[in-house]
């Protein structure tokens, strides 16, 4: 296989990858969040189950999980470009489908095909990264896309509250058509491409050998479980927060979304002093503490929802800390899942990101096999956090490649 072309710093500079990088990252939880606000109305609307409704998001997670088994590969392939438009092409029509749907399946169905479009931002922009920047930058644009994405998913609730106030909640797939146009303009006049076309790296022989490399490998597959365990549990979380909290505590759609900010503020606080720290101190040595915080967390989610009935601040403030924690431990351990796979970012990038998504499904269908919301958010999100930590603590005893070796100083 060959090596990505080598492409001078200066085709793209650090912040213009992070906010090309954050821009497409942030189509696939926008779209998640902006939705979650209208759930219950949507019940209503089409005269549903709660559990039809929550198959929709959890469809959106298989769609965005699979798809990252497919773009990733694509990308080293074809080039990363070419692809994203592709499958930002199949997230817009989804995205019709889903407003003009008559009926819940086909919604369903169109959930699953925005999920399937929206990977593309997760796998390519963490490719994009690994392709220009092999050291302490490819941290700090990790951290710079975590501050400006978390702009997008901290207010979409608020916003997709207000929209379907004003509006309707099929005017939310207005918004979701209006962001896909958005990133495939960028894309189209901003984007540099960073790797050759070479259509051999996704025959079939040069994927399985890609992926038993990938799935050899503990380094990778060790730090790819503590994202999983982290930020699978927001997703998670996704399935579940909107019932928990408008039908047990008693938050209207509006309320909701602005007690939303509560855990989007706390990972982008954390996102800010982690910029501040990552001046003075390599990625890797933030991770322990944010773990810390995700520990804690846990420990109070899984007591304070089992000895008192639930309110907004015993749910949101351990959720807020385990986010808080979350953005001490994404740079360095998105880095580290890529960066000793040079010549198949891609294809790293996109397994990565599968096993993240395929957390948010496996912990979603836990959530939604529990039954009660209560008993699930005390249970799987606690469950999840420690699988994370105790990887970590595997993960660290292991030697490090000689490319990430530099990350650690």
């Amino acid at each position: 296989m060959n090596a990505p072309v080598s492409v001078p710093p200066t085709v793209m500079s650090e912040r213009r990858v992070g906010l090309i990088g954050a821009l497409m990252v942030a189509v696939g939880p926008v779209s998640m969040a902006l939705y979650t606000p209208a759930m219950p109305e949507i019940v209503h609307a089409f005269g549903t189950t709660e559990a039809a409704v929550k198959l929709s998001l959890s469809l959106y997670f298989a769609g965005f999980a699979l798809s990252q088994l497919v773009c990733g590969p694509l990308s080293d392939g074809f080039g990363r470009k070419p692809v994203v438009q592709g499958f930002m092409a199949i997230y817009l029509l989804a995205s019709l489908v889903a407003l003009v749907a008559p009926t819940v399946e086909i919604l369903i169905a169109a959930r699953f095909f925005q999920g399937v479009g929206s990977a593309v931002g997760i796998a390519i922009s963490r490719a994009l990264i690994r392709d220009l920047f092999h050291d302490d930058r490819a941290a700090r644009i990790m951290n710079l896309q975590a501050i400006v994405l978390a702009v997008g998913p901290a207010f979409s609730p608020t916003i997709g509250g207000l929209i379907m106030i004003a509006a309707g909640w099929h005017a939310i797939f207005l918004a979701m058509l209006a962001l896909g146009i958005a990133v495939v303009l960028v894309v189209q006049f901003g984007l540099s491409e960073t790797v050759e076309r070479d259509t051999s790296r996704i025959r079939p022989a040069a994927l399985a050998k890609s992926y038993a490399t990938l799935f050899g490998s503990p380094y990778f597959v060790l730090s790819s479980l503590v994202i999983t365990g982290t930020v699978g549990s927001l997703y998670t979380l996704a399935t579940v927060l909107p019932f928990l909290l408008m039908d047990r505590v008693g938050l209207s759609p509006t309320e909701f979304g602005l007690g939303m900010l509560l855990q989007s503020g706390s990972f982008f606080t954390g996102s800010l002093i982690v910029r501040r720290c990552l001046q003075v101190m390599p990625a890797p040595r933030l991770v322990p503490f944010g773990l810390g915080c995700v520990a804690v967390a846990c420990v109070a989610l899984a007591v304070l929802l089992r000895v008192a009935p639930p309110s907004f601040l015993s749910i949101m403030v351990p959720i807020g800390l385990f986010a808080f924690g979350i953005a001490f431990i994404m740079p360095a351990m998105m880095v580290a899942s890529i960066a000793p796979f040079p010549h198949i970012a891609g294809a790293a990038a996109s397994i990565s990101g599968f096993m993240q998504m395929g957390g948010g499904l496996v912990g979603g269908t836990a959530a939604a096999m529990i039954g009660e919301p209560v008993t699930a958010a005390a249970t799987v999100i606690p469950a999840m956090g420690f699988i994370a930590i105790l990887s970590w603590l595997i993960w660290r005893l292991l030697p490090e490649p000689p490319s990430v070796a530099r990350l650690s100083g």
